[in-house]
């Protein structure tokens, strides 16, 4: 996986995670972690949750808020409770947070080390230059506020790190992997989510080696009062007036503008070429590298990691700011290949899980597109909306969590992975088999529009255990109506 990822625009928002949803997130974490360390082993699940797109379907599929920056916090957060019973088991520590928890994120590490044997101090190094990075050295306007350390028995390591910039109610999410990397400073994210910003200062792309390299200098050639002096003679001429308040000469006008370059590379250029004796307009200015910028012409790939096409643009998933979910966030093929699979394999592919007490056709589902985000392959996570299907979102959006479905899945997963590890996987196929039948079905599957599917499931709400932040969803016309049905009736539904 290439450590460049690709980004995604996220709609900064406030608010907590209730207690009844986190604590589901936090089982529903934890047993995925168990199924896809079963199926891939560790090191993919590394690799997956520093994959930006997966990360969000993996929040949307638990129940938070599909499109929204807190997801970021809310599945950390999960991941922080639900895999700490189970960090023997799985190999894996979970460190850091938002706020004071971040902060916490080295001493932590420190004890991961005398835990494990691993370099605890190495580690808190690592976290110190990864969050050093995201803040000073790729200067884009995201003022750090989250950093989660995910760190293996064997070393390895994920980092998953969130900016925000409240002016413009954005977020950004950082993601980093510790497997291929080769330097701290030299094109080390293997994912940034977030709105683009334009031209920002980025030291941390492989094209500012130059600048990084000038700014050495500086330091060890100038005091610190020239350094200063240096500074404001360039940004004077930054902004069209010298020291005294004149504007540019007129040599300097004469050429090219050049001030697109942010004052921090041309300071150490313009020094640099002093230093050297040669006039500043003869040296090619480094050009600060672009977060977005789909082909960059210099960047050589790492041997370890798979290169990027020349020309391929890097994938971004722009997620709007409305909370409910339309036909265009969704890639309804896919959707219908799921609800087809289910209701065609389902009752013929899982006689063992549907014997688990609950489970009917309203689970099964579920259980579609949550073995998606098992098995499913980086191209499936374009459209997290989809996955917000199973379980819905505690903003009522696409409907309210139905908490009953939600803990029918969990029992199903529940069970799988404990088969799984006395050595009975027959279950954990079963689900895998439900994925690959989705796919198999999407060029033909039909079924309702988007519109409808979400209608129908709030008309159900009542009956599934609907909740949200606005607590318990009331019984419908439609529910009334069914009081009078039989239980097994209403068990077929769920």
């Amino acid at each position: 996986m290439s450590r460049r990822g690709g980004s995604a625009d996220l709609p900064l928002h406030g608010g907590r995670v209730p207690p009844w949803l986190a604590a589901r997130m936090a089982a529903m974490g934890a047993v995925l972690c168990q199924a896809i360390v079963i199926e891939y082993g560790r090191d993919e699940l590394l690799r997956r949750l520093a994959h930006p797109f997966w990360f969000q379907c993996f929040g949307a599929v638990m129940g938070m808020d599909w499109h929204s920056s807190g997801i970021t916090t809310s599945v950390m957060g999960a991941l922080k409770r639900g895999v700490a019973p189970l960090s023997r088991e799985l190999g894996l520590q979970v460190c850091g947070g938002r706020g004071r928890h971040s902060r916490a994120t080295p001493a932590e590490l420190l004890a991961v080390g005398e835990r494990t044997g691993l370099d605890g101090v190495a580690l808190g190094r690592a976290s110190r230059l990864v969050a050093k990075v995201d803040s000073a050295a790729v200067q884009d306007g995201f003022e750090l506020y989250l950093h989660g350390f995910i760190v293996a028995d064997d070393g390895r390591w994920v980092v998953v790190q969130q900016g925000m910039n409240g002016e413009r109610g954005q977020a950004r999410r950082y993601h980093w992997l510790s497997e291929g990397l080769e330097s701290f400073v030299d094109a080390p994210h293997a994912a940034i989510e977030g709105p683009g910003q334009g031209r920002i200062v980025n030291l941390a792309d492989r094209r500012a080696a130059a600048s990084r390299a000038a700014q050495l200098h500086l330091l060890a050639e100038l005091d610190p009062a020239a350094l200063v002096r240096e500074y404001a003679k360039l940004d004077g001429r930054a902004t069209g007036s010298g020291p005294d308040g004149a504007g540019m000469d007129a040599d300097r006008t004469s050429q090219p503008e050049r001030t697109h370059a942010p004052a921090q590379v041309r300071a150490a250029d313009e020094a640099l070429a002093r230093q050297r004796g040669r006039r500043t307009r003869d040296i090619p200015i480094p050009v600060t590298g672009d977060l977005f910028d789909p082909a960059p012409a210099t960047v050589v790939p790492s041997a370890k990691t798979p290169a990027q096409v020349a020309g391929e643009p890097l994938p971004h998933l722009s997620l709007p700011d409305h909370h409910d979910v339309r036909a265009g966030d969704v890639v309804l093929r896919r959707l219908h290949g799921a609800l087809a699979a289910a209701a065609e394999c389902g009752p013929r592919d899982f006689p063992e899980l549907l014997q688990v007490p609950g489970v009917g056709a309203r689970t099964v589902r579920a259980l579609a597109l949550v073995a998606e985000v098992v098995h499913g392959t980086p191209c499936r996570f374009t459209d997290p909306a989809r996955f917000s299907l199973a379980h819905g979102g505690k903003d009522r959006h696409p409907f309210p969590v139905p908490t009953r479905v939600f803990d029918h899945t969990l029992g199903v997963l529940k069970a799988s992975v404990g088969q799984a590890k006395l050595g009975n996987a027959e279950k954990l196929q079963a689900i895998a088999r439900l994925d690959a039948q989705a796919r198999r079905l999407e060029a033909v599957a039909d079924g309702p529009s988007l519109e409808a599917f979400i209608a129908a499931e709030r008309r159900e709400s009542h009956g599934y255990g609907g909740r949200s932040v606005f607590g318990w969803e009331p019984a419908s016309t439609a529910d009334a109506a069914t009081t009078n049905s039989t239980p097994s009736e209403r068990q077929a539904r769920r």
